[in-house]
């Protein structure tokens, strides 16, 4: 059965208060019924299988060009007086910085706790196949995408759901694309906002003994001063603090890898093998086998890179260029960064210094593997405090990005006027989350996930001629690849 977000979050201490209501009781029993029993398996059935079939249509295209993603990203075919709000650069890092969060400190250490190594294997799958749904939905985001009356863009599946399917479902098109829309304002309410300054407040408060409240309130505040400024203002920070976070994590990873080198190749060992015989981590799920290894992976890849979800549709939208296909090659390159690189740091400190094996489970696997890989250099003492950084910094990053996800499902729903309200509305429940631990949010928010991602994977496959046909007059057109 799927485990929920609030598992995800209660593995960095956070305690869920008592419902106090048999009404919410019942509520929320049905609610973790349907995640575990429908919505969870709907996700694994439809998501994992859409990527494989584009990949194969598509003949690898998001393999095929990837250095052709990075000259993009670089700037290399970027003209002056292009339509848009930011450069391709900042987009990713926008979408990034919603996606590389608590699932990369937290949910790599769950999926090896209980699936042990080898679902690190089947998170891999996940992500590389994870490429082609985000080339393909980011590319649909800004094809389909609207200039507002102040010169902003607003994009992502609500448009492409409304504009492209509308001669396919006729009025039925614009019914899936306010379900969408409704559904990613909730999903920025919790998964973006509540989860992560929960997590922030509970790192703070065992970290530094900072009364939760206390550390909300200053959150609060500096989210609030940030996401007034819009999109420029989140993408000049992020563009920032997205590069800064990753080097951080990364040279502390590192570290380890460096000071344990002895470990690396019966680590990577160990998680190829133990793929295909699913072996338990010890204090975990005893007697864990192949299927069990395989789900996990699958479901900690998909929390961590969303693709399919179409949210990063909404930032991809506002990217400078003519030409939604370049955009959506850029956008391939989010999985691969946030899964295949960050996720594969955190698995490879955690298996090859032993502490997948302590019975810890969630942040503090992860903080017991830093503690244990440095303690050879005598800097042990340190791994708290970079855990603490590291998941500071990126679900900081998370929230502020998930607000302009937020306000463009929101103005989709009530128009521009309803931008402003939200903004206020938004920063209160990201104080509410920094003090609250309520099991029903955290199930909710599971819930609301699968009413994004199904729709919007309805829409992706239905749009699948219109895909074929972006990529077609992308890479006819000889000047495709001409740098300016």
């Amino acid at each position: 059965m799927l485990e929920s977000t609030h598992q995800i979050i209660a593995g960095t201490g956070v305690i869920a208060s008592g419902l106090g209501s048999p009404i919410l009781e019942t509520i929320n029993d049905i609610i973790s019924w349907y995640n575990g029993f429908v919505g969870g398996y709907l996700l694994l059935i439809l998501l994992v299988p859409t990527g494989i079939y584009f990949a194969f249509q598509f003949r690898f295209l998001h393999v095929r060009k990837f250095w052709h993603s990075f000259a993009i990203l670089a700037g290399r075919y970027t003209k002056k007086g292009e339509s848009g709000d930011v450069n391709h650069f900042k987009a990713l890092t926008t979408a990034l910085s919603a996606t590389v969060g608590t699932g990369n400190i937290v949910g790599v250490a769950l999926a090896i706790h209980w699936g042990g190594p080898g679902a690190i294997f089947w998170m891999w799958v996940t992500g590389f196949f994870g490429m082609m749904l985000k080339m393909v939905e980011c590319t649909l985001g800004l094809k389909y995408r609207r200039f507002n009356p102040d010169g902003t863009v607003s994009g992502g599946p609500m448009y492409y759901m409304e504009e492209g399917l509308k001669h396919i479902l006729g009025r039925h098109a614009k019914t899936l694309a306010v379900i969408f829309a409704a559904a990613a304002v909730l999903c920025s309410m919790g998964t973006g906002n509540m989860a992560q300054s929960n997590s922030m407040t509970d790192v703070l408060n065992t970290t530094y003994n900072i009364p939760t409240w206390a550390s909300g309130l200053v959150i609060t505040v500096l989210v609030l001063l940030i996401i007034v400024g819009g999109l420029k203002r989140i993408a000049e920070v992020t563009s920032r603090l997205v590069p800064f976070m990753a080097l951080v994590y990364f040279f502390a990873a590192v570290t380890v890898v460096v000071v344990n080198i002895e470990n690396l190749l019966p680590a990577f060992g160990m998680i190829v093998t133990d793929a295909f015989t699913g072996t338990a981590a010890a204090g975990g799920f005893a007697g864990s086998a192949f299927i069990l290894t395989l789900t996990m992976g699958v479901r900690r890849g998909l929390f961590s890179n969303e693709a399919g979800q179409g949210s990063a549709a909404m930032a991809h939208a506002a990217a400078k260029t003519e030409y939604p296909m370049r955009e959506g090659l850029v956008a391939s390159l989010e999985p691969f960064i946030d899964t295949l690189f960050i996720c594969t740091l955190t698995a490879i400190v955690i298996i090859m210094t032993g502490a997948w094996q302590s019975g810890i489970e969630g942040v503090g696997m992860t903080v017991e593997a830093f503690g244990l890989g440095l303690d050879k250099i005598s800097l042990g003492y340190i791994a708290p405090h970079i855990i603490s950084l590291g998941l500071l910094l990126f679900a900081f990053s998370t929230i502020i990005s998930w607000s302009y996800y937020g306000t463009r499902a929101a103005q989709y729903l009530f128009g521009f006027r309803a931008i402003k309200p939200y903004y206020y509305v938004y920063a209160l429940f990201v104080f509410l989350g920094s003090i609250w631990g309520l099991e029903l949010v955290w199930n909710f928010v599971d819930m609301v996930i699968t009413f994004m991602t199904i729709p919007n994977l309805i829409a992706i496959i239905l749009l699948m001629p219109v895909m074929r046909k972006e990529i077609r007059n992308y890479f006819s057109n000889p000047d495709y690849d001409k740098r300016v």
